[in-house]
């Protein structure tokens, strides 16, 4: 058996003790390990961990035993009387080369576990990972795909009008779908700020930086759904940029990747839709569930952060030329927190939420968009 195995053997033991004398409350509420791994490298991580935790356990152990041991057996009461020497070089040699071996055995398992995570060579499929304010973009770049990714928890649990649903802020609409037993290497950038794309159980996070490129791999074993989080504090609703990974068999992946290339079905119903002439209530009704996208900055009724984020509510821009507000919703202003959605948001999308917020929050501009209008404006 490997250390590696023996440490986590070990590690598991002694968290298998603790449990047995806590509480059987704190057995439900406390988890004292890693969550457990569904990948190779994710595996490799938490053996890592558990070696140097035992390490680390047994210095503690040594040390505090020796401190102990000798403010008991050299107490004063025992007519104990403190040495004179000056120092000893030989003390001196011991207590350098004994941390300097530690060290070393430390270092060696750590740099090829290191190694290893960096190694996003022979991959079998290459996904470029892209983090926006507040959600992500996934780009299978070996094949002709790419959507992005958003918060599917609905706004009304958000606020308390509903109860938390069992995976409250931790549901999205697209989620992304990898294959078993196959090497993902996974491209981390990002558009606006600094992100994070983590996912605890296949012990992977890299930070998603503007005009940067980071470079990671899994290796997902275990057919199944996976959570994670954007693990960098990106902006006011950070807390609301989730991350799901279905890993289907490698059958169903590529019957799942045949559905989503261009030409499919799918794409020719959203074609179809956004070709047709929508009424008022369609559009009405699409657009507040797209108002989702914007109700981070300018809140759910429309009125904004005074002095951050500025009101739709009564704006210039929502009573304005409807010209003018397609345009700033499409592509942003620069060198504020309004970004250009032209890329993140389809034609029927965008048409929706400016024809919403031209008539909603007490907006009475009276008029509609088209999908068409915006596929002219692009």
């Amino acid at each position: 058996m490997s250390p590696f195995r023996v440490s986590t053997a070990v590690a598991l033991a002694w968290s298998g003790a603790a449990l047995s004398v806590a509480p059987v409350p704190a057995n439900a509420a406390w988890g004292l390990n890693l969550p457990t791994p569904v990948s190779p490298i994710g595996r490799e991580i938490l053996e890592l961990h558990n070696l140097i935790m035992l390490i680390c356990l047994i210095i503690f152990i040594v040390v505090f035993g020796f401190m102990f041991y000798s403010i008991y057996a050299h107490r004063k009461s025992t007519g104990r009387e403190a040495a004179t020497f000056a120092h000893s070089t030989k003390a001196e040699v011991v207590w350098t080369v004994i941390p300097f071996i530690i060290l070393i055995g430390m270092a060696i398992p750590s740099t090829a576990t290191l190694i290893n995570m960096e190694d996003t060579s022979k991959s079998d499929l290459t996904i470029k990972v892209t983090g926006y304010q507040w959600k992500w973009q996934y780009e299978y770049l070996d094949h002709d795909v790419s959507f992005y990714s958003s918060l599917a928890t609905p706004r009304e649990q958000i606020v308390g009008l509903q109860p938390k649903g069992e995976h409250y802020l931790l549901e999205v609409d697209n989620p992304l779908v990898i294959p078993t037993n196959r090497k993902i290497r996974l491209l981390v950038t990002a558009n606006d700020v600094i992100h994070a794309w983590w996912v605890p159980k296949f012990g992977a996070k890299k930070d998603a930086i503007p005009g940067y490129i980071n470079e990671l791999w899994t290796k997902v074993e275990t057919p199944g759904t996976y959570r994670g989080q954007c693990a960098e504090l990106c902006g006011k609703d950070h807390g609301f940029m989730p991350i799901v990974v279905e890993a289907k068999s490698p059958e169903e992946f590529d019957a799942w990747l045949a559905g989503r290339k261009q030409g499919s079905s799918l794409e020719h119903a959203a074609a179809t839709a956004a070709a047709k002439q929508w009424s008022e209530s369609e559009l009405m009704a699409r657009g507040e569930e797209v108002y989702a996208h914007c109700a981070a900055c300018h809140g759910v009724d429309g009125k904004g952060l005074p002095g951050a984020f500025p009101a739709i509510a009564g704006s210039a821009v929502a009573t304005g030329p409807v010209e003018d507000h397609l345009t700033l919703v499409m592509d942003g202003k620069p060198g504020t927190a309004m970004q250009g959605f032209k890329g993140q948001l389809s034609d029927i999308e965008i048409a929706a939420v400016v024809t919403y917020q031209r008539n909603a929050f007490g907006n009475k501009a009276g008029d509609t968009v088209q999908p068409s209008q915006v596929q002219s404006l692009r």
